[in-house]
């Protein structure tokens, strides 16, 4: 495990960290079927080698980290599928080595590493309503109190915790009560870094109505942070929340947006057009703002991140 913050070596190297894009994107361009309660994580019962090949685009992209399809992967989740715990907890095991073989074989290349450094891998971690697959992500109110947050999250991060994962990536977290909740796993693990990203309503404030700010704050003290982030949400408010979330912290500032379409969690589909025509330029602004990782969330696909790395990374 990394005694110091692994995304600025990145910062300090290049000025920036290129995070990858949509992995569920990638594997549907693939030909999977992801309408299921698992979504992403369904592949790994299905089809694990496309899962490789998806974070190898996104490495010969240029993207500096890839995460792992555990965002919807969870222990009741598999239980639900009749996999013992023993079962689920391999899976999220084979989840890591998948991303890891797919990064070391990258950079067994010599080609690859020509002014590069060796890409990490984020264990993805997803939140409750992720779980749920009822679209709570969005808006945090799941009717649970943060005992039972942290008895849902401990299992697997505890697994994820105890993989070669560089770091482990809290994504798409809609309210500073699970944040915390994480907060708290994070400093059960000693050694361990990781980021803790937001999806967020508008300009000023996360999913389920607080304030972005408060919840940064509250990360900006934890040792074992990484970065905060801001991820799932349209880019048409990134520039307001780089902006809130630098009044609150000096680490380092992530975003990955989707691509500003809207998601119709009903329907499970989504709608209306790309709010981003050029996603190097807007990558560059974002960065004049005050962000030191830039990439895509859903929508977004390995030929976006390509042109984000050729338009940051001189």
């Amino acid at each position: 495990m990394e005694s110091r913050n692994p995304i600025e070596h990145f910062i300090a190297h290049q000025g920036v960290m290129v995070l990858d894009g949509g992995l569920a994107t990638a594997l549907e361009a693939r030909g999977c079927d992801l309408d299921d309660d698992l979504w992403s994580a369904k592949v790994l019962l299905e089809a694990p080698h496309l899962i490789q090949q998806a974070h190898r685009d996104f490495l010969e992209a240029g993207a500096d980290c890839i995460a792992t399809v555990t965002y919807q992967a969870t222990i009741p989740g598999f239980r639900k599928r009749g996999l013992t715990d023993l079962d689920s907890a391999d899976l999220l095991r084979q989840s890591v080595r998948l991303a890891v073989e797919a990064r070391d074989e990258f950079w067994s290349e010599p080609a690859n590493r020509n002014g590069r450094l060796r890409p990490l891998v984020a264990a993805s971690i997803g939140p409750y309503g992720a779980y749920l697959a009822d679209g709570s992500e969005y808006t945090g109110q799941y009717g649970l109190g943060e005992a039972d947050l942290y008895t849902f999250h401990r299992d697997r991060w505890q697994v994820l915790a105890d993989t070669d994962a560089d770091l482990i990536a809290c994504e798409t977290i809609p309210s500073q009560s699970e944040a915390g909740v994480l907060l708290r796993l994070l400093r059960e693990t000693p050694g361990r870094w990781a980021w803790i990203s937001f999806s967020c309503r508008d300009g000023t404030h996360v999913s389920d109505g607080g304030k972005l700010v408060d919840a940064v704050r509250a990360c900006d003290g934890e040792a074992q942070v990484a970065a905060v982030g801001i991820n799932c949400t349209s880019p048409d408010l990134i520039s307001s929340l780089i902006t809130e979330a630098r009044t609150a912290t000096d680490i380092p500032v992530i975003v990955y947006p989707n691509s500003g379409e809207g998601y119709d969690a009903t329907g499970k589909s989504w709608m209306g057009a790309p709010r981003i025509a050029d996603w190097g330029q807007a990558c560059l602004q974002w960065i004049r703002e005050g962000a030191t990782g830039v990439g895509g969330c859903c929508r977004v696909s390995a030929e976006q991140i390509a042109r984000i790395r050729q338009a940051v990374v001189r």
